[in-house]
C-alpha cells in the first residue's frame, strides 16, 4: 500500500481528493495538513468521510519531517508561492510530489515571476518538474519525483487543441479561447466576489488579457506547434458550482477542410486516451455530463463561411481539472494504471 499525504486539506482540491483517495485499492491516505486545523480528526472536519478510509487521520502542521516520516508520496494542495518550499523539502527527503499550485507548471522562471509578481525560490526544480497532462506526457510523468499538475483552464484548451495543432489543421495565431468555469474555481475562502447573493443570477467576465493560466496555456501550445504560440485567453464566471466550458475559435488553414476530416484527425489523436471523449457531429458538450468525472468531452464544428474550426471542451474543473488530474498523475509515478481509482460516471443530476 503506497502511504500518501495531503498538504493543505482545507480547499476544494483537498477535500476532493480525499474524497478520490477513499475509493483507491493501492493508496492510503496517511497524512493531512492544515494550520488552522490541526489535531482535528478529517472525518470531523468533513463529516461525508465518516465510515471511510481516511476519516480517522488527525491533522497535524505541514512540516517535512512529520510528513516525510508518514508518506511516501505527497500531494500539495495549497495557493502559488506556498508550494515551492515544502516541494523542495519533501523531494530532498526522497518523496514523490505531485504539486497543484502553479509554482513548476511554468519552465521559464523569468516568466513566472512576470505573470505571479514574485520571485521563484527554487528555480533548480523547475527542470525536474514534468507538466502533468496524462494524455501528452504519461512517460515523463511515470519517471519524474515531481509533477506540476495543469491548471483547470489550460487542461480544457490544451486537450481541446492538442489534434487541431499538431496535425496543422489550424493557424497557431489568431486563436482565441473563451472559458466559463464555475465558482468553485476561486477557491474555498470566503471573499465577496464568490459568496452566493454576489454570483446567483449574475454572468460576468473577469481577468481579461491577465489571467495567469495564459503563459501556461501558451507554453504548452508553443511546444506542440514547434513554434511561439500568443493567443487570447478570456475567462467568466457562471453561476454554477462545478465545470468548465471552453469554446474555442481557430482558422483552419485550408479551408476546404471538412468536420469528417477533423473528426479523423481527433479520434485517432485520442483513440487510446480513455478520459477524452469526441463527440459526434452535431453534438456539443456539457458541464453536466462530465461533473465529479475525469471525462473531457470535446466538440467539433467546422464553419466554411468563416474559415473557423470551433472547438468546445467541457471538463469538471476540481476533478479533471484538478484533484483527480493530480491522482492520475500519482498513479503513473507509482506505477499502477493511470485510471486506478478514477474511473467513476459523471455525477448527475
Amino acid at each position: 500500500m503506497i502511504r500518501v499525504g495531503l498538504v493543505g486539506v482545507t480547499g476544494y482540491t483537498g477535500m476532493e481528493l480525499a474524497r478520490l483517495l477513499t475509493g483507491h485499492p493501492n493508496m492510503k491516505l496517511t497524512a493531512a495538513t492544515s494550520r488552522t486545523e490541526a489535531g482535528k480528526r478529517l472525518g470531523d472536519l468533513y463529516p461525508f468521510l465518516n465510515g471511510l478510509p481516511g476519516a480517522d487521520v488527525i491533522l497535524i502542521e505541514p512540516e517535512p519531517e512529520l510528513i516525510a516520516k508518514e508518506c511516501d508520496l505527497a500531494f500539495l494542495a495549497v495557493p502559488h508561492t506556498a508550494a515551492t518550499e515544502m516541494a523542495a523539502a519533501l523531494v530532498e527527503r526522497g518523496l514523490k510530489v505531485v504539486d497543484l499550485s502553479a509554482d513548476f507548471r511554468i519552465h521559464d522562471a523569468s516568466v513566472y515571476e512576470a505573470w505571479y509578481k514574485v520571485e521563484h525560490t527554487q528555480k533548480q526544480l523547475l527542470p525536474e518538474a514534468v507538466y502533468g497532462l496524462p494524455e501528452l506526457y504519461a512517460d515523463r510523468v511515470a519517471s519524474a519525483d515531481i509533477v506540476a499538475n495543469p491548471g483547470c483552464y489550460p487542461t480544457s484548451s490544451i486537450l481541446g487543441l492538442y489534434p487541431a495543432l499538431s496535425r496543422g489543421l489550424i493557424s497557431p495565431d489568431d486563436i482565441v479561447i473563451d472559458s466559463k468555469s464555475g465558482t468553485t474555481g476561486s477557491g474555498r475562502k470566503p471573499k465577496v466576489g464568490s459568496l452566493f447573493c454576489e454570483v446567483y443570477d449574475t454572468f460576468k467576465a473577469y481577468g481579461l488579457g491577465t489571467h495567469r493560466h495564459t503563459p501556461e496555456i501558451e507554453q504548452e501550445l508553443s511546444l506542440i506547434a514547434k513554434r511561439p504560440v500568443t493567443l487570447s485567453f478570456n475567462t467568466h464566471l457562471v453561476p454554477m458550482n462545478r465545470g468548465i466550458l471552453s469554446t474555442i475559435y481557430t482558422k483552419l488553414t485550408d479551408p476546404k477542410t471538412t468536420i469528417d476530416d477533423v473528426h479523423k484527425v481527433y479520434e485517432a489523436a485520442y483513440a487510446n486516451a480513455r478520459w477524452v471523449r469526441v463527440l459526434p457531429a452535431g453534438k456539443l458538450p456539457e458541464t453536466r455530463y462530465v461533473r465529479g468525472s475525469m471525462f473531457c468531452d470535446l466538440g467539433l464544428v467546422v464553419d466554411p463561411r468563416t474559415g473557423r474550426l470551433i472547438i468546445v471542451s467541457a471538463i469538471d474543473n476540481i476533478c479533471r481539472g484538478a484533484s483527480g488530474q493530480a491522482l492520475a498523475n500519482a498513479n503513473l509515478m507509482c506505477g499502477l494504471p493511470v485510471e486506478e481509482g478514477l474511473d467513476a460516471a459523471p455525477l448527475l443530476p
